[in-house]
């Protein structure tokens, strides 16, 4: 803390009281720093060993021992993100004062597909604060920030207005828009974020319902499923176009992984089989696109 003569003490032993104050407040900041450094470098040193072992984890996650190896891989995954988020929060504490600066990792640029927004901030002052003068360009300085807009539910209310002939009654109307589902509410990209949500992302349609019913829309967990069971005849060419090209290569590589599904009837589970079917010749310099076809199965048999 900066003191003007006028708050100086005349006295002797109080100057010399002063100044100890202020060496000991020095000295307990500099062992504050120290040992926020310290704090740091062990977190710091937590965190790359966990990337290693996640690394090393997933080169052997290939095998008979995947399922638990993946469970594994969880469980380091999490606490990487709660040791990231307290080095966040250590970072955001005193940050000017006792954090030193961190190196840049590199960071990547943001890809170009991105929509963007400009803000231009001008000063407050159209001119000089100091002396009043016209204010002229002199570059600029320019950042980027990364923002998420919020997915929303949108109703496209369809109208089909009627017209009449005046000299024979006939009627003209336009045809109905085509729907995934004849007659049914929802829309194609409705069913695609229900179908990724459930296959890609492992959210379950009670789920879903919960989110859904956040913005007021309620879909019941059974309407979803009977949405996808309605539609899956218009993936059918798509999937036999897939596994026909997958299946069509050179070299064909494949493996199943057991997962557990239920039994009807008797409330237990039976191990059934999900097999993928790979064909990547890009190693090889074939222009040929790659492909993969899942295929489920019941049991090992793989018929």
């Amino acid at each position: 803390m900066d003191l003007a003569d006028t708050d100086l003490p005349d006295d002797i032993d109080a100057l010399k009281a002063l100044v100890r104050a202020h060496a000991a407040s020095a000295h307990a900041n500099a062992q504050r720093v120290a040992e926020l450094q310290d704090q740091l470098s062990s977190r710091t040193i937590e965190i790359e060993h966990l990337k290693l072992t996640i690394a090393k984890l997933r080169r052997m996650q290939f095998g008979r021992k995947s399922e638990k190896l993946e469970r594994q891989i969880e469980q380091l995954e999490l606490r990487l993100e709660d040791l990231q988020t307290d080095e966040g929060a250590a970072a955001q504490t005193d940050a000017k004062k006792t954090q030193p600066r961190r190196e840049s990792t590199g960071r990547k640029s943001l890809p170009d597909h991105l929509e963007r927004e400009e803000r231009v901030h001008l000063p407050i002052d159209e001119h000089c604060p100091g002396c009043g003068g016209a204010l002229k360009p002199l570059g600029e300085d320019v950042s980027d920030q990364l923002e998420y807009v919020r997915a929303h539910f949108r109703v496209i209310r369809h109208r089909r207005p009627k017209f009449a002939c005046s000299c024979c009654d006939c009627i003209v109307q336009a045809a109905a828009a085509s729907r995934p589902i004849d007659r049914g509410l929802p829309g194609p990209a409705l069913l695609a974020h229900i179908a990724t949500s459930k296959f890609a992302y492992h959210i379950p349609f009670y789920r879903q319902s919960v989110m859904y019913a956040r913005d007021g829309v309620e879909i019941e967990p059974g309407t979803m499923g009977h949405w996808l069971g309605s539609v899956t005849w218009l993936l059918n060419p798509l999937v036999d176009a897939v596994r026909r090209h997958a299946l069509g290569g050179a070299k064909v590589h494949g493996d199943d992984t057991p997962l557990p599904v239920l039994a009807p009837g008797n409330g237990r589970t039976k191990t059934g089989r999900l097999w993928v079917y790979v064909r990547d010749d890009r190693p090889s310099g074939s222009p040929e696109a790659p492909a993969v076809w899942f295929a489920y199965t019941p049991d090992r048999r793989g018929e």
